[in-house]
C-alpha cells in the first residue's frame, strides 16, 4: 500500500498524527497533509513556467507589434521566429538567446488564434475524385528521369490510381483522367483539383479553366472544383496518396523500356490495392470502390482526344517555337502559317489544309537543340549541296557516308541527296542512310534505283548483313 493510503487508513482508525508519523517514518507535516486532505480527485497538469523570460522585458511589445502587422502581409512574407530574433539583435540590441523569443512567439500565437482557425474533417460522397501531381524518379530505357505522376483518388473508398508523364500540362491531365476512366469503365461526377494542375485555377470566387479541359468536362459530363490556394487539407486524400504511391510503388526506382510500359505496371499495382482493408471502415477497398463506380456516370461511346491546337508561323528556316523549344517543320514551310497539335507525348505539325506534315516526340523543359526530322532537311541539300558542311545531318549519318560527301563534288552530293530523299519517302531516313553506307563500302556509286531498292529491303528486314550484300545483288 502507498504511504498516502497508510496515512489515511491509520487516521480513519483514530491514530494521532504524531503516532502515524512515527510508525510510517514520515514527517508530521506530511502525515497531517494527507490525513486532512479533503479531495483526491485527479487535476489537470499545471504548465511549468520556463525560466529566462525576464530577458525579454521591454521587447515583448516589439515582437507583438510585428506579429500583428504580419496579419496584413502575404502569408509567404511573414516573420519567422528566426527573423524576429535577428531583427531584435540587429535593430534593438537584444542580448538574449533564441529560445525565450521562440517560446514567447509560440505563446502569443496560441493565445491570439481566431475561433475559425483550424481544419474540419471533410466527408466525400461516392463518385468523387481528387486529382494532384507529384514527382518521382524512374529509369526509362536505361535513362534516369524525373517524372510527373498524376494521382487520382476516390476518397470514399480510398482507391488510388497513378499515371506517369513528362510534364504537368492540360494534355497530360486529360489523357491521364481518360486512362483512369476507361480503366474503371465509369466517369466520376465530381473532380477536385489543386490550383497547380495545369488545367485551371481559382482566385477568390473566380475560376479560369483551359479550353481543352473545358471540352474534356463537356465530353464526360463531369463537374470540377478547385481548392483554395495553400489549402492542401481540402484534398487531403490525394495529398496523402501521392506520398504513399511514391514510397510503395517507386522505391526502388522502377525500370521500364517505355513510359507506356511503366504506366501499365503502375495501373496493375493500383488494382492490387483493392484487396487491402480500409483504415477506418474495416471493409476491402474493392467493395467500397464498387459503390464509387456505381455512383459515377457511364462513359460516352468515344474517348476524348486530348490535343490542343494552336497556330504558329514558321521562320525563314521552317522552324516553329513551341513552349520554348524549336521544332523543324522543314525549309519548304518557311514563312507559312501552320497548325500545331499538342498531345501529352507528341507534337504534330499540320499545313494550311490541316494535313499532317511532321510528328515529333514532345519535349518538356528547355532543350538547346532543334527537334527535327532528318528526312525534312534532305530536299534543301539537293538544291543547296554546299550547306552540307554545317548541316545538322552530318552528325546523323555513318562515317563512310560522311566521308564520301565531304570529298564529293557538288554534283555528286546532289545525286546522293536525291537518292536518299527518294528512298526516305518509301523506307525511312535510317534505312536510306544504311543503304548508302552499304553501297559506298562496296565501292559502288550511290545510284538512285539501287539505293532505293536496298533501302526497302533493309526496312522490311529481308536484307542480310552488310558483309554479305555483294553476294545477293
Amino acid at each position: 500500500m502507498s504511504v498516502q493510503e497508510n496515512i489515511r487508513r491509520l487516521d480513519s482508525q483514530g491514530v494521532p498524527v504524531r503516532e502515524i508519523a512515527r510508525r510510517l517514518g514520515v514527517s508530521r507535516t506530511s502525515a497531517a497533509k494527507y490525513a486532512e486532505q479533503q479531495d483526491f480527485s485527479p487535476a489537470p497538469p499545471a504548465p511549468l513556467a520556463r525560466p529566462g523570460a525576464s530577458v525579454l522585458a521591454g521587447f515583448e511589445h516589439i515582437i507583438e507589434r510585428w506579429l500583428i502587422e504580419d496579419a496584413r502581409r502575404n502569408r509567404k512574407q511573414r516573420h519567422t521566429v528566426k527573423r524576429i530574433f535577428d531583427r531584435l539583435v540587429e535593430e534593438h540590441g537584444f542580448t538574449g538567446t533564441y529560445s525565450p523569443v521562440q517560446r514567447h512567439v509560440k505563446k502569443w500565437l496560441a493565445a491570439n488564434r481566431q475561433p475559425g482557425e483550424g481544419f474540419t474533417e471533410l466527408v466525400w460522397p461516392a463518385g468523387t475524385v481528387q486529382v494532384d501531381f507529384g514527382q518521382a524518379e524512374a529509369i526509362i530505357a536505361g535513362i534516369r528521369q524525373v517524372l510527373h505522376i498524376l494521382v487520382v483518388t476516390f476518397p470514399f473508398s480510398n482507391m488510388r490510381f497513378v499515371q506517369a508523364y513528362r510534364g504537368e500540362t492540360a494534355e497530360c491531365v486529360a489523357h491521364g483522367l481518360r486512362t483512369v476512366f476507361e480503366h474503371i469503365r465509369a466517369a466520376p461526377r465530381h473532380m477536385v483539383f489543386d490550383n497547380a494542375t495545369g488545367i485551371g485555377n481559382r482566385v477568390g470566387t473566380r475560376v479560369t479553366e483551359t479550353k481543352l479541359f473545358g471540352a474534356f468536362k463537356l465530353h464526360y459530363r463531369s463537374q470540377s472544383r478547385y481548392c483554395n490556394p495553400y489549402s492542401g487539407h481540402e484534398k487531403g486524400n490525394v495529398e496523402n496518396a501521392v506520398g504513399f504511391l511514391r514510397r510503395n510503388f517507386m522505391v526502388p526506382e522502377p525500370e521500364a523500356a517505355t513510359l507506356e510500359g511503366l504506366n501499365k505496371v503502375l495501373m496493375a499495382r493500383c488494382d492490387a490495392l483493392a484487396t487491402t482493408v480500409h483504415y477506418r471502415k474495416g471493409l476491402p477497398l474493392g467493395e467500397l470502390f464498387a459503390q464509387d463506380v456505381a455512383a459515377s456516370m457511364e462513359l460516352p461511346g468515344i474517348g476524348f482526344d486530348a490535343v490542343r491546337y494552336e497556330s504558329r508561323k514558321a521562320d525563314k528556316t521552317g522552324n516553329l517555337l513551341i513552349d520554348g523549344n524549336t521544332y523543324a517543320a522543314g525549309p519548304v514551310f518557311h514563312g507559312r502559317m501552320l497548325t500545331v497539335g499538342l498531345g501529352h507525348d507528341v507534337v504534330q505539325i499540320l499545313d494550311e489544309h490541316s494535313e499532317p506534315v511532321r510528328t515529333f516526340p514532345r519535349v518538356f523543359g528547355k532543350q538547346a537543340e532543334t527537334v527535327f526530322d532528318p528526312a525534312s532537311l534532305v530536299p534543301l541539300l539537293v538544291t543547296k549541296p554546299g550547306a552540307w558542311s554545317h548541316s545538322p545531318l552530318r552528325a546523323l549519318v555513318t562515317d563512310p557516308v560522311r566521308d564520301w560527301l565531304d570529298k564529293a563534288t557538288a554534283t555528286g552530293r546532289r545525286r546522293l541527296f536525291n537518292a536518299v530523299d527518294a528512298a526516305s519517302s518509301a523506307a525511312g531516313f535510317d534505312a536510306a542512310v544504311a543503304a548508302a553506307d552499304t553501297l559506298i563500302q562496296r565501292g559502288d556509286a550511290p545510284d538512285m534505283a539501287m539505293l532505293g531498292m536496298l533501302a526497302r529491303r533493309l526496312a522490311d528486314g529481308t536484307e542480310p548483313p552488310a558483309a554479305n550484300v555483294d553476294l545477293c545483288l
